[in-house]
């Protein structure tokens, strides 16, 4: 124990590694981002985001998430929907409706407990549009998908080398100024390997990471393959965490359903100290 901290409890979870904190101990909403900012330093105890679990809003909804920086993250509600079935002794296949921050309504979560952890399949909000974008380095096109407080742009390249990255670093930092909205991803898409590599930047809480998969942009990606060939798509997404799959239906000229499936394991639980 610490004397003159703040306790927070927390679990660890890497949905396809994309490392995960889930504070479990409640806390002032006012709280969230320095709680979350000294939890994720490397010298503490370390991880990509971090969320808290809050009861349900609506009485159709099991469990609520809030992210620190006030975005939606379908990593993270996968994540939720694995320690919810865990703690509720459910293997599953069963479907859960979690609440989460930057979603509209309920979204729901099909889990199903395996070996070495959960397996999950989320449906995720909807695009509003996607639009052309110009981005130097983009070999066969590239697009911002649009949700109502977020922003993926998808970029087709052959690769993703220094130069590119850095570019996307810098794309990504500029927009988080010009866009106004909870977080900004840059998607580099390698059509050819089907790998991508998700960059995040949450502009609330100052930091821009290259993640090891990103659910959300995994989704951004197949609605914008699904508006470019203007046909339903379902892929396998190779990101440098693991593989995830995306299913995008598209009708009537737009996505009409977006779905992404990955692995949840549960890493570590235990209590963090805060000071201030």
């Amino acid at each position: 124990m610490s004397r003159g901290a703040t306790e927070v409890d927390f679990v660890k979870l890497s949905p396809t590694r994309n490392t995960t904190l889930l504070v479990t101990s409640r806390h002032p909403a006012r709280n969230y981002r320095v709680i979350a900012e000294k939890l994720l330093r490397a010298e503490h105890v370390h991880a990509e985001q971090v969320g808290f679990i809050l009861p349900a809003h609506s009485p159709d909804a099991q469990v609520r998430l809030h992210m620190a920086g006030d975005e939606f993250c379908a990593n993270a509600t996968m994540a939720l929907a694995a320690l919810h079935a865990a703690t509720q002794g459910l293997r599953g296949p069963v479907a859960l409706r979690l609440e989460a921050s930057g979603a509209e309504g309920p979204l729901e979560c099909r889990v199903e407990s395996q070996d070495a952890g959960y397996r999950c399949e989320l449906a995720n909000p909807l695009p509003l549009r996607i639009d052309p974008y110009p981005f130097p380095g983009a070999t066969v096109g590239a697009a911002m998908v649009r949700y109502a407080d977020a922003v993926h742009l998808v970029i087709e390249c052959s690769g993703s080398d220094a130069v590119l990255r850095k570019r996307a670093e810098q794309v990504a930092a500029q927009l988080g100024i010009s866009e106004g909205v909870s977080v900004i991803g840059v998607m580099l898409y390698n059509s050819v390997s089907g790998e991508l590599a998700p960059l995040i930047n949450v502009p609330a809480l100052g930091s821009l990471v290259w993640e090891g998969s990103c659910g959300s942009g995994t989704a951004a990606l197949g609605a914008y393959l699904a508006a470019k060939a203007q046909v339903p798509v379902s892929t396998a997404v190779r990101q440098p965490g693991g593989t995830m799959h995306v299913h995008a239906d598209y009708g009537c000229g737009k996505v009409t359903e977006l779905r992404v499936t990955g692995q949840v394991a549960i890493v570590a639980e235990g209590t963090a100290y805060i000071h201030d």
